[in-house]
Order: structure tokens, then C-alpha cells, then sequence
């Protein structure tokens, strides 16, 4: 059947431990939707899910034809980049508060059971 190993961390029982403990999985929390390497992108991707993003850069691509071009093509960009930055600026400032919620969590002191 399936047994469990329990070793405490203590001092003189510290290789065992570390030993044994490789082999399972951590107990950490992570809320977190982004990493530092993957925001830009996933942040772009998921707010391109939005139909009005989505109308605003049609737009934007639009005015880059020279036969269609109504505005300059630097100020029909300008209202994309500043809905883009506010909403990723807001999205990363959540992300960052469920980060350090987590590692709070994380770094709790438990009681571990022993006879």
C-alpha cells in the first residue's frame, strides 16, 4: 500500500531531508498569472481577446494605408498605447499585490504533528 516518510528538518537529520524531499513536489501557493518573462506578451495576448482592442488596432493598421489614411498615423496610435499601458500598468500592480499575498502565505509557520 502507500506509506508515508516523515523526517523532521532538524539539525543532524538535515541530509535525509533534503534527500527526501527532492522527491516530492512543493506545498507552494501561486496566484499569480505572470512571471517578469512572459507579461508583455500574455498581457498583449489576453487584451487583444477584446473586441474593442482589437477594432481600435484594425483602426490603427487602417490609417498605415496610404489610400485610406484619414489622421496621421502616429496620433491614431496614440489612444491604443494609452488604453494598452493603463490597463497592463493595472493588471501588473494586481498581479504584484497576489505575489506578495502568496509569499506571505508561502512563509507561514506551520505546527508539525509529532509524538
Amino acid at each position: 500500500g502507500k506509506y508515508r516518510i516523515v523526517i523532521p528538518c532538524l539539525g543532524h537529520f538535515k541530509e535525509e531531508y533534503e534527500e527526501v524531499s527532492k522527491l516530492y513536489m512543493n506545498n507552494k501557493i501561486r496566484t499569480t498569472k505572470y512571471t517578469l518573462l512572459n507579461f508583455l506578451p500574455r498581457n498583449l495576448f489576453e487584451q487583444f481577446h477584446r473586441i474593442a482592442n482589437l477594432y481600435f488596432l484594425f483602426l490603427v493598421i487602417l490609417n498605415w494605408v496610404p489610400l485610406v489614411e484619414a489622421f496621421q498615423k502616429e496620433i491614431t496610435m496614440l489612444p491604443l498605447i494609452g488604453v494598452l499601458t493603463i490597463i497592463a500598468v493595472k493588471d501588473g500592480l494586481e498581479d504584484y499585490s497576489r505575489y506578495k499575498m502568496d509569499k506571505q502565505i508561502n512563509n507561514l509557520v506551520t505546527k508539525v504533528y509529532s509524538r
